[in-house]
């Protein structure tokens, strides 16, 4: 302690103005009547006025009388605080002299030196912080392709204005049909670009009673309405569908966007906003159900259809695990002797309360929630072990099954299928996969690919539902089918119809060409029957051979065949 040498009095206020000169925040001296003495650097720089030309001026530099009420009532406030509490500390917007707005954070603090009342304050330029938290705030709030306001946005909006209002307030939710496929198909630059475009068309719409247009992600939009009468925003929606109907162009694709429109509103459909959302959001649910490219307000026959959907979800998901569905056959013969040359599996559930149900009873709902692979691999198994069982009885017919694109697409299918020779005492060829035309619309080049490695396992496939699709003769040419399967519909007629008569006769003579076999399906009369074997069709199968039987039915008629012979 003997080498410490205190700093001296003119020393230390030299060094405490030197620090207030560079200080990073902008500090400045006012009088008892807030009139500048004095400012710093940096308070000269932030403002752009020096310390010269503000000296004898009063806070927010011009006389009270040119400033604005509001100027006046902050300047009162600040004067008030100080008098009776000595601080005051806010946030300001203040004006600089080059016309720029900055976002400040002010201090005063009210300081007494020899009997003379001093007020001292410091200025922090908040500007990138406050820039930073409004971009944080639009992160949260807005969606960033659109700039529409988010889901979070539109609940609280839609909130508010059921506490606030006294009119109808409607809540449309819709959605863009065929997003997924739109957006696997274009990519991630083409689908912005149509959603930014689809954006910008409905916003010129300029709807009338519109309080709120929101992005939710995706194909995913909603809308808010306020008027007199929900029924006004009808015609607002009918020019949205109308909007629709015109083509988008994209740089290599004209494309036309559908959407599905579900709509609730208070007070006829409830009070709550949760409640009136889950309405409108069941009722695009419908639409989306039927096909989509529509409109549907929400009513009752609406909610108990997505109730029974709800059980019926809740009930298939039972059944795959309890292993309930069951397959029935139906014979397909040889025409000109009726031999049973093998059989089509046709999905049955046996539901434990309703009994033997067929798959219009619940396929549509199998395929709406993704269960379609799993159904398919539980009636394979089961058809195997068919199978097996009919080779060790020494029968060789074949079994055929149904499988669509979705199964195809399943990245365990081919595997799957492998397993299933390997597992059970079958042969390939005993294993025919059919699959309709219009399952091969989608997801082409994965279908290609598993028919081809199917084939070289040595499994039949045939064509089901021939010419009910739109490009039969290139999917003859492209994929390789064994069988052609011809529809029904062109055979019910067939007798009586010249032109069903020469459709079938030109599959006939295609399929001739093309070394492939036919099956004709819904035989149902002994003329039919005998035309079909007379223009050159081989097989067949419906009613007048057999309706779909068990496996133990299906055992019989061939045991009866074989001891025949």
């Amino acid at each position: 302690m003997s080498n410490f040498v205190p700093i001296p009095a003119s020393i230390k206020q030299q060094l405490l103005t030197q620090l207030c000169e560079r200080f990073e925040d902008a500090i400045f001296i006012l009088d008892a009547n807030l009139r500048y003495l004095s400012v710093n650097a940096t308070y000269e720089i932030m403002i752009g006025y020096n310390e010269e030309f503000l000296i004898g001026r009063p806070l927010g530099i011009y006389s009270a009388e040119f400033l604005s009420e509001e100027e006046r009532a902050i300047l009162k406030d600040i004067t008030k605080r100080l008098d009776n509490e000595g601080f005051y500390e806010n946030d300001f917007s203040m004006a600089t002299r080059y016309g720029q707005t900055l976002e400040c954070h002010m201090t005063y603090r009210r300081l007494c030196v020899e009997q003379t009342v001093y007020h001292v304050g410091m200025v922090r330029d908040m500007s990138s912080i406050v820039k930073d938290r409004k971009q944080v705030a639009h992160l949260l709030n807005y969606d960033q392709l659109t700039g529409l306001p988010n889901r979070k946005v539109f609940l609280s909006q839609t909130s508010e204005l059921l506490l606030e209002s006294y009119q109808e307030v409607v809540i449309v939710r819709l959605n863009i049909d065929r997003y997924r496929n739109l957006a696997s198909t274009l990519g991630t630059d083409s689908i912005n670009i149509l959603i930014e475009d689809f954006v910008k068309r409905v916003s010129q719409l300029e709807m009338s009673n519109l309080r709120c247009f929101s992005h939710f992600g995706g194909d995913d939009f909603a809308l808010l309405f306020e008027c007199n009468d929900a029924n006004m925003v009808r015609n607002q929606l009918d020019s949205l569908m109308q909007m629709c109907e015109r083509p988008y162009a994209l740089v290599n694709d004209v494309i036309y966007l559908h959407i599905s429109v579900g709509i609730s509103y208070f007070p006829d459909h409830g009070n709550q906003f949760s409640e009136l959302l889950i309405k409108a959001e069941k009722a695009l649910h419908y639409v989306k159900q039927n096909g989509g490219d529509d409109v549907c307000w929400y009513n009752e026959t609406i909610n108990e259809a997505t109730t029974d959907s709800l059980q019926l979800e809740a009930e298939l998901r039972v059944a795959i695990n309890d292993c309930q569905f069951v397959p029935y056959y139906q014979p397909k013969v040889a025409l000109d002797t009726g031999a049973i040359t093998g059989f089509e599996a046709l999905v049955r559930w046996q539901h434990p309360t309703r009994g033997l149900l067929k798959p219009t009873n619940f396929i549509d709902a199998i395929i709406e929630h993704k269960l379609s692979f799993e159904l398919f691999c539980q009636m394979a198994v089961q058809i195997a072990q068919q199978l097996s069982i009919w080779q060790a009885m020494g029968f060789a017919q074949h079994l055929c099954i149904n499988a669509d694109a979705a199964e195809f697409s399943h990245s365990k299918f081919f595997s799957f299928i492998s397993n299933l020779f390997t597992q059970h005492d079958i042969h390939a060829h005993q294993l025919h996969i059919e699959m309709t035309e219009s399952s091969l619309m989608l997801r082409h080049a994965n279908v290609k690919q598993q028919l081809t490695l199917l084939k070289e396992l040595g499994v039949c496939l045939a064509l089901d539902d021939f010419g009910t699709g739109y490009a039969s003769l290139s999917y003859l040419q492209e994929y390789p089918f064994d069988f052609i399967k011809i529809d029904k519909s062109f055979i019910s007629k067939i007798v009586t119809d010249r032109t069903q008569n020469a459709i079938v006769k030109a599959i006939l003579d295609l399929a001739d060409a093309l070394d492939m076999q036919v099956v004709a399906e819904g035989i149902e009369t002994e003329q039919q029957r005998d035309l079909l074997l007379q223009m050159g069709c081989t097989y067949g199968q419906g009613y007048w051979f057999s309706r779909p039987i068990t496996a133990d039915e299906a055992t019989e008629m061939l045991t009866q065949q074989y001891s025949s012979k």
